[in-house]
């Protein structure tokens, strides 16, 4: 390709290339007792391309990976798009029959797979259409499930020899993330690398990464590329530490070991992080910023994180907007407000991100701005650099999300006077009792204040009079205790009466992988064998 004096595509593999040039022998990865510099680390990187190219995978083929947060899931970031092929990441935690469509509807033709997982391909292997080709990652075990590939051995088989980079548009697809599908198929979202650069690099300006920056992989790599951190923290020479499990003890261990300096996660990980540190007494001795989202976070849980020491950043986007698309901005005046006021501020989802572009809350009928009351409810929408290509084989569902030139959520919210965007509920999930609209998000933080609740969820239950109302499903605290009446006058005394749960239910709540909590499953639960309530 011709070279243009002032002009690059934008692609995050050309990040790589700067960090090996800067820090070539900086410690770039980090997993159990393994430590890869940036050289050693792009070496690997040319290794599986030449592997892949070996396989005869051409620009555009779709390579799956169903692997935990390992070296090998980092390296298929950059090894898969830098040969101008599609990584396919498939959620650790998705049935045979799900991993089934998936691999299907991609077209992948090879797929990575850990040994851990390898029970969940083996039954499905004579289902899959395209897959010729199965490698296994023998991470903790060494028995070779799905045919006689082995990544390290298929690695070591290449030269480290440069491959160069295949990528002549910047609108070319670099993943294929696929949807939770909580109410049908899941649908597989289409990102290019102009997106995947921008909103990697939007991630480090908000976070403050650097080249002395140690992330840790708390967050799903198969979920939105890691926000794209997958990308950002090379792209400034920070340093990847590798987690396999996200367990708490695991967790402020590397921590304390590695001394890291961010990590992500959805509010589930918070609260497990707090609670092992308030049963722990654990305190910090370096700084922390922990960056959540995936669901509003209440206020509380912000308040438990800053306990031991952290300090809590809140995103807010989803998989179709590669990640994180806003963030609650630091605003100079918070410094006066008090703990509990502070918690609440930064519980807004914000902003949109520096280079990401534009996010609003409309009215769903006409389009047009809500007012800037912190009040009127409407939608919000997105456009921007990385919004989506689409879904892909599916342009029904692509133009539907695109309806009136924005990109919708399906997340209803107001805008505050300081043009603060704040969550009041998914449209699926607000509860319309007796006409009045009651906002799930709402009641759950204040029953986050009860000292016994670990977790809480909010959905509607019906009722005869008035056609629905809250109830709540409540995850107690190891020893801790609570009824549901305490939990019932507790809602009373700081919310509006008919705001309050008419019933609690106690005990562990559904979630996904990513650690959100899976209301459709409890709403299918209240309204199984009645009149259906839309989901």
């Amino acid at each position: 390709m011709e070279q243009v004096v002032n002009h690059d595509i934008l692609t995050p593999i050309n990040f790589l290339e700067r960090s090996v040039t800067v820090y070539g022998d900086k410690t770039a990865v980090v997993y159990k007792d393994k430590h890869y510099t940036y050289r050693e680390f792009q070496s690997r990187i040319f290794q599986l391309a030449r592997y892949l190219l070996k396989l005869g995978i051409d620009k555009g083929d779709k390579i799956a990976f169903i692997c935990p947060n390992t070296p090998p899931m980092l390296e298929a970031h950059y090894a898969i798009p830098l040969i101008g092929a599609t990584l396919v990441s498939i959620n650790i935690r998705l049935s045979a029959n799900e991993v089934s469509y998936i691999l299907n509807h991609s077209d992948a033709k090879v797929a990575f797979v850990d040994n851990e997982f390898a029970n969940v391909v083996s039954p499905i292997k004579d289902e899959l259409q395209q897959v010729k080709t199965f490698i296994n990652i023998c991470d903790v075990d060494t028995a070779l499930p799905l045919g006689d590939l082995e990544y390290e051995t298929c690695l070591a088989s290449m030269s480290t020899e440069r491959v160069e980079c295949a990528v002549v548009d910047e609108k070319e697809i670099i993943a294929l993330n696929y949807t939770s599908g909580t109410t049908g198929k899941p649908k597989g979202v289409m990102y290019h690398h102009r997106g995947a650069y921008l909103n990697a690099m939007s991630e480090v300006l908000e976070t403050g990464i650097n080249a002395k920056s140690v992330y840790l992989w708390t967050l799903p790599l198969f979920h939105c590329n890691g926000w794209c951190f997958s990308w950002g923290v090379t792209a400034m020479g920070g340093t990847h530490v590798c987690l396999r499990k996200v367990e708490a003890e695991e967790i402020f261990k590397s921590i304390k070991q590695e001394q890291v300096s961010h990590l992500c996660g959805a509010p589930t990980v918070l609260i497990t992080m707090s609670s092992y540190a308030e049963d722990n007494n654990v305190q910090l001795d370096h700084p922390l910023l922990v960056t959540t989202a995936g669901a509003p976070p209440a206020p509380t849980v912000i308040q438990n994180i800053q306990a031991f020491g952290a300090e809590v950043l809140h995103v807010y986007g989803l998989t179709e907007v590669y990640g994180p698309h806003s963030v609650c901005a630091w605003q100079p005046g918070w410094d006066q407000l008090d703990e509990q006021a502070l918690a609440a501020s930064k519980s807004r989802q914000g902003v949109p991100m520096v280079l990401v572009g534009d996010m609003d809350v409309v009215d769903v009928e006409t389009m047009q701005p809500v007012p800037i009351d912190g009040k009127t409810i409407g939608e919000i929408v997105m456009r921007g650099n990385n919004i989506m290509v689409g879904y892909y084989k599916n342009e029904a569902a692509t133009q539907e999300a695109f309806k009136g030139g924005w990109f919708h959520s399906g997340d209803l919210a107001v805008m505050h006077p300081d043009n603060y965007v704040q969550i009041l509920d998914r449209a699926k999930d607000i509860i319309i009792s007796g006409g009045e609209n009651i906002s799930t998000v709402e009641v759950e933080s204040v029953i986050f204040k009860h000292p016994s609740v670990l977790e809480c969820a909010i959905v509607p239950t019906p009722d005869e009079k008035w056609g629905e109302t809250p109830k709540a499903y409540v995850t107690l605290k190891e020893g801790k205790s609570a009824t549901e009446v305490e939990i019932i006058e507790f809602c009373k005394s700081h919310l509006a009466r008919f705001k309050a749960p008419k019933a609690v239910e106690f005990g562990p709540l559904p979630k996904t992988s990513t650690g959100k909590v899976q209301k459709f499953k409890l709403r299918e639960q209240e309204w199984q064998g009645k009149e259906r309530r839309v989901n």
